[in-house]
């Protein structure tokens, strides 16, 4: 296995969209590593040259086109046997020619829907995952006193546009947390929002809807809880949860905290280069958490991360702390 500090070879690709919002792919070529596999199109940057010169010199030599940028999707760091690699993947705003495999590599011109099966590098399953699903995973709060600020809160964060929720209600007598997990399921669905309950796997599949596995279920689950159609998610901390959630099939994970938080008290953060270190030796969807904002949403991409989960400030109500591990 490589070493965690070998270089790492900086990589850049661009997401192509025609028309008809279909991404374009590229299939490696025999005598290439991973050859066969279906990538974003691009290539290595040259010593010197920045991101944006290396794409747009890749994507005329490999596809025959002059491209302009648009914004940055996500860099993702990844740790294969041979190597360590960096995938800077940026947006193709316009193109001028028609993109054709000059170099004899197989095209396809894939709707999103689809790009998950496609076979592909692990480096390159992130960015499916950055093109597909929300960069916002709400984690709920512990409710107050009264239930119906609770959901009014829930319907508030909803309404301004969240649309993947974690159900997460510890520590309250079980007739009132099975009712506002109930009613909180409702809503979610009525706002065509995905809903995963935290921990509680029998009423997950009562309800039919995902489920969000706590650390410590992860270590003791040796078989998917829930069927393939619904949405397995865990949280991790280090290489063996992450390693766990890998084999357990998990769909994403979230990882942290990335900075101390009021939520964890006494636990020291993994900060923005643990959380790379762990992101390298995983292809799974991941969100950041611990201390973070919408406005660390940019950063969070820049170093693999889907997006951000977090209680406080993706919550549009009250907010009662409570530990989230």
């Amino acid at each position: 296995m490589i070493s965690e500090d070998a270089p790492r070879v900086e990589v850049v690709a661009g997401v192509i969209a025609d028309a008809a919002g279909r991404i374009l792919l590229a299939r490696r070529t025999d005598g290439r590593d991973l050859a066969g596999l279906w990538e974003f199109p691009g290539g290595k940057r040259e010593p010197g040259e920045s991101a944006e010169a290396a794409l747009i010199r890749e994507l005329e030599e490999e596809l025959g086109i002059r491209v302009e940028l648009g914004d940055s999707l996500i860099a993702v760091p990844q740790r294969y046997p041979h190597k360590r690699l960096r995938l800077d993947v940026r947006r193709i705003a316009r193109w001028r020619g028609k993109p054709r495999g000059v170099e004899g590599q197989a095209l396809a011109w894939v709707p999103p829907a689809k790009l998950p099966a496609y076979p592909m590098p692990p480096a390159d399953r992130p960015v499916v995952a950055a093109l597909l699903q929300p960069d916002r995973y709400l984690v709920t709060p512990q409710p107050g006193e009264s239930d119906a600020e609770w959901l009014e809160g829930l319907e508030r964060s909803l309404a301004a546009g969240i649309v993947r929720v974690q159900l997460r209600l510890p520590d309250i007598p079980e007739p009132r947390r099975q009712r506002l997990m109930r009613a909180g399921v409702e809503r979610c669905r009525a706002a065509a929002a995905e809903v995963l309950i935290n921990g509680d796997i029998a009423l997950a599949r009562e309800l039919g809807v995902g489920v969000h596995l706590r650390a410590a279920q992860l270590r003791e689950c040796i078989a998917r809880p829930i069927r393939e159609s619904l949405s397995l998610a865990a949280s991790c901390h280090d290489e063996m949860e992450l390693r766990a959630a890998e084999a357990l099939g998990c769909d994403f994970v979230v990882l942290g905290p990335v900075s101390p938080t009021t939520t964890h008290p006494g636990v020291e953060g993994l900060g923005w280069r643990g959380f790379e270190k762990l992101r390298e030796i995983t292809s799974l969807p991941m969100y950041a958490i611990g201390g973070l904002e919408p406005d660390d949403l940019d950063i969070a991409r820049l170093h693999g991360a889907l997006g951000i989960a977090s209680i406080r400030s993706l919550w549009r109500y009250t907010y009662v702390q409570t530990p989230l591990f």
